[in-house]
């Protein structure tokens, strides 16, 4: 397999169901919140105030990943396009993960990249895929925002 990951329709299509349970329990949440409000208890007062925030906090959240996951996307098609996507070949374990093993003897190539040309954006794509195909999220996350801040 190779060190890139593929976003099909499921991808897609579960983002969307996602998204639209969340708005769902916006709806809910902001009704049940001021229904509390109303009670004019305090504790219900605060029940309901904490029912219309962390719901706003939740969308908030929400839009700025699916933002990362949008801008992440099209930097990969274009890479694609140029033809700098990696092409090395990762093996699967029987589980359908990457051998982390086979994935950590390639990370330097990349980190090495990134260190020669610190200011391109591809290297720090290479170097996100690189970091997940190792089991790095946090890292991988931060070096294709990296990649998008350069770009």
């Amino acid at each position: 397999m190779p060190l890139r990951r593929a976003t099909g329709w499921t991808t897609y299509l579960g983002v969307a169901v996602m998204t639209a349970l969340l708005a769902l329990y916006l709806v809910f949440a902001a009704r049940y919140g001021f229904v509390l409000i109303g009670v004019g208890e305090p504790v219900a007062i605060g029940i309901g105030v904490a029912l219309l925030v962390f719901p706003v906090l939740g969308l908030g959240v929400t839009v700025a990943e699916l933002a990362f996951t949008i801008r992440a996307q099209r930097l990969a098609t274009r890479l694609e396009s140029e033809g700098g996507m990696p092409d090395d070949e990762v093996p699967i374990m029987p589980s359908g993960r990457v051998d982390r093993a086979a994935a950590a003897e390639i990370f330097p190539r990349y980190q090495r990249e990134t260190e020669e040309a610190p200011d391109d954006w591809r290297s720090w794509f290479r170097l996100g895929l690189a970091y997940d195909a190792n089991g790095d999220r946090r890292r991988a996350r931060w070096a294709i925002r990296q990649a998008i801040r350069l770009s």
